[in-house]
């Protein structure tokens, strides 16, 4: 059975991490998830040696944009320890694929980079973009069934310390969520701060600062605005989309919501 430790964090951001592995925080979580895992480990997604991923695929010194989500999916299946990512063979136009996702596609295109042409998000990981959960497991299932593990003292230790850190990064805050996260990073300097509505569901276009306007006229600007960003401070933007795998815009907006 997985024991769960400080091990299983790449060593660059266990160092980031400092003496939080000393803390009473860092106990009570390391002591919740091998109670959780040898009790129902077969339940929990992702699987255990992917809780990290984010962190293994996007190293602290590549770092460029940071996208927050929430915690992993608990449908089977679609949980990869990547914020929003599912693996590439699951059909954009299934049930299966999230509106998250399909929303996400949506406003690339409306940016023209080309909608995506499948869910997996790894790309952008090894590009840069750390694509992490504040949450980093789930039963499945059950949404929301490991939040109250001790996950959010590590992860806010860790986005206060990156924001410290390095200097010029993208946050994309999409949802409260994310959103209530902003105190830990708007306190440091050179950072660009991007909030608006999260992209899944009917949500995306029901706040004063959308992901999506209504009918899908236009997006957020985020990519966009990331990439600008990115370039202004002589760093290479994301390639959000391979040019040659994306989708039409025709085959996108065919897509239900």
């Amino acid at each position: 059975m997985h024991s769960f430790s400080a091990a299983d964090i790449p060593e660059d951001w266990r160092a980031l991490l400092g003496d939080y592995f000393q803390s009473p925080e860092w106990q009570i979580l390391q002591t919740n998830l091998r109670t959780e895992l040898n009790k129902e480990g077969e339940q929990i997604r992702p699987e255990p040696q992917n809780f990290f991923k984010a962190l293994t695929l996007t190293p602290l010194t590549k770092v460029k944009v940071v996208i927050l989500g929430q915690d992993p999916y608990h449908s089977p299946g679609l949980a990869q320890g990547l914020a929003f990512s599912i693996p590439s063979n699951i059909p954009t136009n299934s049930r299966q694929f999230p509106s998250s996702l399909r929303n996400i596609s949506k406003a690339l295109a409306l940016e023209n980079f080309g909608a995506l042409p499948n869910g997996d998000l790894h790309p952008w990981a090894e590009q840069g973009v750390l694509l992490l959960n504040t949450v980093l497991s789930v039963k499945l299932g059950e949404a929301g069934s490991h939040a109250n593990l001790g996950w959010k003292s590590l992860i806010d230790r860790l986005i206060s310390a990156l924001a410290q850190q390095k200097p010029y990064l993208v946050w994309m805050l999409w949802g409260g969520h994310a959103q209530s996260k902003l105190p830990l990073i708007e306190a440091t300097q050179d950072q660009l701060i991007l909030q608006s509505s999260h992209p899944s569901g009917l949500g995306v276009f029901k706040t004063e600062k959308p992901f999506l306007e209504p009918s899908a006229k236009a997006s957020c600007g985020h990519f966009t605005k990331a990439n600008e960003w990115l370039i202004a401070k002589q760093q290479s933007p994301i390639q959000w989309v391979d040019s040659h795998a994306s989708h039409t815009d025709k085959d996108l907006f065919s897509l239900s919501s």
